[in-house]
């Protein structure tokens, strides 16, 4: 049990840390060039979080359990205070205090990203590996809501003249709103809903639709990056929610092992 616990918080620390500096990234890139204090705090977290990249690599699944648990308090206390930051951000953009070109929903989705990330490593710190079947329905929720984010993202990033893909991208998020509320019908009907048939039935038709818009976006990410397709999408971005597609099947291949 020590030393899956000691795997899952360096595997969630490698992947999470890197989407954190990313996130700071993408921010800073999106401010106007007098934000300069908000840009200076969006690089601050770039060093944080590599620093802590730094910091993982010393560390393997055969490091003491009270190390990583250290370790993941240190790392939960970074990804706290991104996620603070990135709602002083949303705040700021929502009271019109200031103005960039950081959609409030992206703001948003990202500082639910921190929440998730800080929440996970309090997880594995209370010794909480496998999830109850009820918190596999809330971690769907989570998943479905960032891909129908990401699908609504991509459709407004690329060129109105690119219709096609905007087309594309629009009916990825109409089926993903569509599977959030389904999932949220699912959770409202638990106990009777928490185990048996029902529950891999959703996961199989979750990974189905994620695999599809995985391979959609590995597709725009591939002609973003031989600038084969007219958009404003940062080619780093087009692989950002392409690893997090795949995040996603990965976590519901956990799941469905979790069941059998």
């Amino acid at each position: 049990m020590a030393n899956a616990i000691v795997a899952r918080s360096l595997d969630e620390i490698k992947f999470w840390s890197r989407i954190m500096k990313e996130h700071a990234l993408f921010l800073s890139l999106g401010f106007t060039h007098e934000q300069k204090q908000l840009i200076t705090e969006a690089q601050q977290f770039i060093t944080v979080f590599e620093r802590i990249e730094e910091k993982l690599s010393k560390f393997t699944v055969n490091s003491d359990l009270r190390q990583i648990q250290a370790f993941n308090r240190e790392v939960f206390q970074a990804a706290a205070s991104i996620w603070q930051y990135k709602r002083k951000v949303l705040g700021l953009t929502l009271r019109c205090e200031i103005r960039s070109n950081n959609f409030p929903l992206l703001v948003d989705h990202i500082s639910r990203e921190a929440a998730y990330f800080a929440n996970r490593l309090k997880e594995l710190n209370e010794g909480k590996l496998v999830p109850k079947p009820e918190a596999i329905i809330e971690e769907n929720v989570f998943f479905l809501r960032i891909m129908a984010d990401h699908a609504k993202f991509i459709g407004h990033l690329l060129d109105p003249s690119e219709r096609k893909l905007v087309e594309q991208a629009r009916e990825f998020s109409h089926d993903f709103d569509q599977l959030v509320f389904q999932a949220v019908d699912l959770e409202s009907m638990r106990p009777q809903s928490e185990t048996g048939p029902i529950l891999s039935q959703f996961l199989n038709q979750n990974k189905v639709s994620v695999a599809s818009l995985r391979d959609f976006k590995k597709t725009a990410r591939e002609l973003i990056e031989a600038c084969r397709i007219k958009s404003i999408i940062h080619p780093l971005l087009a692989d950002h929610t392409f690893r997090e597609a795949e995040r996603f099947l990965e976590i519901i291949d956990l799941f469905e092992a979790s069941l059998e």
